[in-house]
């Protein structure tokens, strides 16, 4: 039996980004290091020791009731795809995503795809009004009968909307901005997210009806709020995208109905968000082959594979020390790739500044882009371009040699698919698919070989007179 004992009411600091608590305010949270996070927040007496009943029986596991955990479609099928099916009864997800991504429109329009089906959906605004978020619908022709609006911000009122409309799908955009009033701490503090997730979870559980959270995140794209948010819900979903690209990517950071390997593509229109069905073919779209810089890499986001282009570009620097800048890579993956890429290959970039990306916004750590960087920057230095339908695939180690990544048959079938017919790739790597010719290598400097760049009119090598 669960007992509670009488203690006095006191006064306690909690960090917004961690959810750390404190008896005394600081100007560092203790916990995470960030300054200025801490918020006061009152813990409220408890009552004198009581038992506390049980509020239900316990059984044997094989009695107890099955529920039908079977997902229902959205409508939109990257977001199934992402839920491995769709939205489960009784389960609560929470989107992250920095502000404005495209989280409200992408929860709009599944909140009308479920509309669309007949079953009831409530679209619950806290931070725009009303009249803003039907406008919005317009736009995107999100208007069935069974999708609902209410603006509130009264988490209380929010269940109360609950009890009339009765719907199958419940979306709170956002839980941050939604509070208690029965707590004395600010909307969007770490006790009033905390409390206001927790009941808005009971209510989902009782009521086996799935709610959609959508969550802020912070400055460096965690979300928002204190730790326990995440392990409250069944589903963390991440939206990231470049709000100067059309791109936008969904994953599942969390899935207790599913697994997390499959990755969502959006495309931001005119009307909405569109599903991409083929994401190697728009990343690739205005690629220019032959290009020196440019190399075509296989990488796998989750379970999908996917090609995406890495460019080079090189310029002499006038200053003492060079730049060195990436976009898409880890900035010290670069530096790593440059040293051994002078030692190992006697490929020389000192005094130039360097600059690589992959092209789309993509973004990935993977160690699998080692050898397309390594050769896009001896692509640029030579001034010679791979030949089209090139793709290289391998991590790089200090001593130069190629290492095999994972799956990467599947990478290859993807880069077959789209017409690329060789593959650089290191020596002990799987034969590649039918229509696919494997070009096999044991160290960086023999990569470069097999693709050609030493031929070039600009070679720059280290040593070289």
């Amino acid at each position: 039996m669960a007992t509670t004992k009488k203690t006095r009411s006191r006064t306690q600091f909690r960090c917004t980004t961690c959810g750390a608590g404190t008896p005394v305010w600081a100007g560092r949270c203790p916990g995470c290091d960030e300054w200025n996070t801490l918020a006061e927040e009152s813990v409220l007496p408890r009552t004198a020791e009581v038992r506390t009943p049980p509020t239900s029986r316990a059984l044997p596991i094989g009695e107890v009731p099955d529920r039908d955990v079977r997902p229902g479609a959205t409508g939109v099928g990257e977001l199934d795809r992402v839920l491995s099916g769709g939205l489960v009864p009784g389960s609560v997800t929470l989107v992250g995503g920095e502000p404005g991504i495209g989280k409200s429109t992408l929860l709009l329009q599944a909140a009308a795809g479920v509309a669309a089906t007949g079953r009831r959906a409530l679209y619950v605004t806290a931070e725009e009004s009303a009249p803003q978020v039907r406008g919005r619908a317009a736009r995107l022709d999100a208007m069935p009968d069974a999708l609902w609006l209410a603006s509130e911000t009264d988490v209380g009122a929010v269940i109360a909307h609950l009890d009339d409309v009765e719907p199958s799908v419940v979306v709170v955009d956002s839980i941050q901005t939604v509070h208690d009033p029965d707590l004395s701490s600010a909307p969007g503090s770490v006790g009033q997210v905390r409390a206001c997730a927790h009941r808005l979870v009971e209510e989902a559980r009782s009521r086996n009806v799935a709610v959609v959270l959508v969550g802020h995140v912070t400055k460096d794209g965690g979300l928002a709020g204190p730790r326990v948010l995440e392990h409250l819900v069944d589903t963390v979903l991440s939206f990231e995208g470049d709000r100067h690209h059309a791109l936008r990517l969904l994953r599942a950071v969390k899935h207790r109905h599913g697994g997390t390997g499959e990755l969502g593509v959006f495309e931001m229109t005119g009307t909405g968000l569109a599903g991409v069905d083929d994401p190697s073919a728009l990343f690739l779209s205005d690629r220019r082959p032959g290009t020196a810089g440019s190399v075509v890499v296989p990488i796998l986001d989750g379970g999908r594979p996917l090609l995406v282009e890495v460019q080079a570009l090189l310029a002499d620097s006038p200053l003492p020390t060079p730049r060195r800048q990436t976009q898409g890579i880890e900035g010290g993956r670069l530096g790593m790739l440059l040293a051994v890429l002078e030692q190992r290959a006697g490929v020389s970039v000192a005094g130039q500044d360097v600059w690589v990306t992959v092209a789309g916004g993509v973004k990935t750590a993977e160690p699998a882009v080692d050898l397309a960087v390594a050769l896009a920057v001896t692509s640029a230095v030579t001034g010679t371009g791979v030949v089209p339908d090139l793709v290289a695939c391998g991590e790089v180690g200090l001593a130069g040699e190629l290492r095999q990544v994972g799956h990467l048959e599947r990478r290859m079938a993807e880069a077959a698919r789209l017409g690329f017919g060789r593959a650089l790739v290191p020596e002990r790597a799987p034969d590649p698919p039918a229509g696919c010719r494997a070009m096999r290598a044991t160290d960086l400097a023999g990569a470069i070989d097999a693709a050609g760049l030493l031929d070039g009119p600009s070679v720059r090598l280290a040593g070289a007179g």
